[in-house]
C-alpha cells in the first residue's frame, strides 16, 4: 500500500483527537467499539469490508444526540510502523487509492471497504474512534485491530515430460505453480483415451510430480495437472506418446554417424583421385625440346648372310695389344680382352677340290677358333637389308 504523507495539519488533528479523549471530561455515556471478527480473509484482485461500529453506553434516551465522531484506520507494517490508510476528520474524509468508508459520515458505522487486494495488503489493521458532543465534550474513545489475509489463487502451472517415452523406460511428469497462497496441492489424471486417476506413492501431491514406470503402448495419452488451492484452481496437459522403437537420441545419433562416415568416405575418394593425377601428368608431360634417344648404328661389314640367307653368328673380339716392353720377371701376363669394335663379315666359304671349308679371317691375325679358346661370346646381331631395314 501507498502511504498517505502527514501534512502539519493532519498531525495536529491527530494530536486533537488524542489529546480530546484524554483531557476532555468523561461524560455519562461511554463509547464501545465492535468488530464482529478479529481475522478475515480475502482473495486477491478482489475486494473486502473490514466491519466496525461504535455504540454510547449509558444513554438516556435513544434519541441520538448532535455528535462528532473522528475515525481513523491505520495499517501496521513491518518493524511496527504504523501506515494511515484512512482519516475522517472535522467533516473531511483523506485516504488512499482503493480504501474508502462504507458509509457517508457521520455515521456510528465506520467499517472500511478496501478494493483491487494485493498479497502485500494482508496484515493487522486498527481502527480508532474519537466521539464529541456539540458542546465539545468527549463522549468516548476506542481502539479496536483486525488481520487480513490476502489469499492467492494458482497460478497456471507448468507441465513437463522428463525422459523418453519409449517402451520399457521409466518417465516423470512434472508440474508446478509458480505463485500461490497458501501452497497449492497437485492432482494428475489421464483424460484420453480413457479417464485414470493417480495416487501415491506414484503422485506427490506437493511436489506435483508423476513417476510412470514400464511403459506400455497403452498408457499413451494425454495427462492433465490441476493445482489448486482453498481458493482457486489451475491446470496444464502434456501429451504422453510411448513410442516402440530406439529413443530419439539414438535415430539422431545414427544420422549423426551417417553423415560424418559418407564425408569421409567422400574425402577420401576425392584425395585418391587428386592423387593418381597428380601421379600420371608427369608421365604424360612430353616436352618438346627433349633430344631424341641416340641409334646405335649397324656396320654393313658386320653383317654376315648364309647361303640360304639366314643369320649367321658374328664373333667379335678385341685384338690383344703387344706390350709395350719385354715383361718383367714374375708379372703376369695381361689377358687380351675382346675389342668393342665390330667385326668385319666373314668371308663366303670356299670349294677347294671338293671339300667345303669356312674360312673366317679375324683382324690381326686371331682365328674364330682362337677367339672361341680364349672365351669370346658369339653374338647374334639382326641381317640389315640394303635398304636399311631389318629382316
Amino acid at each position: 500500500m501507498i502511504s498517505l504523507p502527514r501534512s502539519p495539519v493532519t498531525n495536529l488533528l491527530l494530536f486533537l483527537f488524542l489529546g480530546l479523549s484524554i483531557l476532555a471530561p468523561p461524560s455519562r455515556a461511554q463509547l464501545q467499539l465492535h468488530v464482529p471478527a478479529t481475522k478475515l480473509q480475502a482473495v486477491e484482485g478482489g475486494e473486502v469490508v473490514l466491519p466496525a461500529w461504535y455504540t454510547l453506553q449509558g444513554e438516556v434516551s435513544s434519541a441520538q444526540p448532535r455528535e462528532m465522531p473522528f475515525v481513523m484506520w491505520f495499517f501496521q507494517l513491518k518493524e511496527e510502523n504504523e501506515e494511515q490508510v484512512l482519516a475522517y476528520i472535522n467533516g473531511a474524509t483523506t485516504s488512499k487509492r482503493g480504501v474508502s468508508l462504507v458509509y457517508s459520515m457521520p455515521s456510528r458505522n465506520v467499517s472500511l471497504r478496501l478494493k483491487g487486494l494485493q498479497e502485500k495488503d494482508s496484515g493487522p489493521y486498527s481502527c480508532s474512534v474519537n466521539v464529541q458532543d456539540k458542546e465539545g465534550t468527549s463522549r468516548g474513545y476506542s481502539i479496536k485491530t483486525l488481520e487480513l489475509n490476502v489469499l492467492v489463487p494458482p497460478a497456471p502451472p507448468s507441465c513437463r515430460l522428463l525422459g523418453v517415452p519409449r517402451v520399457g523406460a521409466n518417465v516423470t511428469l512434472s508440474c508446478q505453480s509458480p505463485r500461490s497462497k497458501p501452497a497449492a496441492e497437485y492432482q494428475w489424471d489421464r483424460q484420453l483415451p480413457s479417464f485414470q486417476t493417480f495416487f501415491a506413492p506414484a503422485l506427490d501431491i506437493i511436489r506435483g510430480s508423476l513417476s510412470l514406470t514400464n511403459l506400455s503402448s497403452s498408457m499413451s495419452g494425454i495427462y492433465v495437472c490441476k493445482a489448486h488451492n482453498e481458493v482457486g484452481t489451475a491446470q496444464c496437459n502434456v501429451t504422453l506418446e510411448v513410442s516402440t522403437g530406439p529413443g530419439a537420441a539414438v535415430v539422431s545419433g545414427a544420422i549423426v554417424g551417417t553423415l560424418v562416415g559418407l564425408g569421409l568416405l567422400a574425402g577420401l575418394v576425392l584425395l585418391y583421385h587428386r592423387r593418381g593425377k597428380a601421379l600420371e601428368e608427369p608421365a604424360n608431360d612430353i616436352k618438346e625440346d627433349a633430344i631424341a634417344p641416340r641409334t646405335l648404328p649397324w656396320a654393313k661389314s658386320s653383317d654376315t648372310i648364309s647361303r640360304n640367307g639366314t643369320l649367321s653368328s658374328v664373333t667379335s673380339a678385341r685384338a690383344l695389344r703387344p706390350p709395350h716392353g719385354p715383361p718383367r720377371p714374375g708379372s703376369l701376363t695381361p689377358t687380351p680382352s675382346l675389342s668393342s669394335r665390330v667385326l668385319p663379315s666373314p668371308k663366303l666359304p670356299t670349294t677347294d677340290g671338293g671339300h667345303t671349308r669356312a674360312v673366317t679371317t679375324i683382324p690381326g691375325g686371331v682365328s674364330s677358333s682362337a677367339l672361341g679358346r680364349m672365351g669370346a661370346v658369339p653374338v647374334m646381331v639382326p641381317a640389315q637389308s640394303q635398304a636399311g631395314s631389318l629382316v
